[in-house]
């Protein structure tokens, strides 16, 4: 009985310190800075306005709520594309920031026209603002978009990192 007793104590803890991290995970302080994690769900849409640049805006969840960016150049690899990229991100509290990009698209194989996405965000120094002002570091995002139909270019991609200041 004791030992039950002990056991479910030691996992309400458990649970309880799991939480009260959980609530302190969007930010951090390392070192004498503060980092922050984002996070969540991007949905593009592209626009094609010529040859270069290509026009992105997004719909975002997570730590950021909007996005627009431009496809800079593009280059064929091997095993698909890689395009350098910039992003402008927002936030509904009023911060934002900029990025230049390297997006690495990976050809899905039998699916023509569709590509697994990889990109890196670099935020540029002294182009933050607001809440986010003073924010620096890079991260991540993954994907798939489906580049096959010029008029109706889509995909959906995860974001993720930490940013600090």
């Amino acid at each position: 009985m004791l030992e039950k007793i002990l056991y479910r104590s030691a996992i309400a803890s458990a649970i309880a310190l799991t939480a009260a991290s959980g609530a302190q995970a969007g930010k951090a302080q390392v070192a004498n800075q503060t980092c922050m994690t984002i996070g969540g769900v991007a949905i593009p849409n592209f626009f094609a306005e010529g040859d270069n640049p290509m026009i992105i805006s997004a719909a975002l969840t997570g730590s950021v709520n909007t996005a627009a960016g431009k496809i800079i150049a593009q280059r064929q690899t091997p095993t698909g594309l890689e395009m350098d990229m910039e992003h402008y991100f927002g936030r509904d509290d009023g911060g934002a920031f900029q990025t230049k990009d390297l997006a690495v698209l990976t050809a899905v194989p039998g699916k023509p026209g569709r590509y697994m996405i990889e990109i890196s965000y670099h935020i540029q120094e002294n182009v933050t603002r607001g809440t986010l002002k003073g924010y620096k570091g890079q991260f991540n995002s993954y994907g798939l978009v489906d580049l096959r139909d010029p008029e109706n270019l889509v995909g959906l991609v995860r974001y993720t990192g930490d940013i600090c200041k």
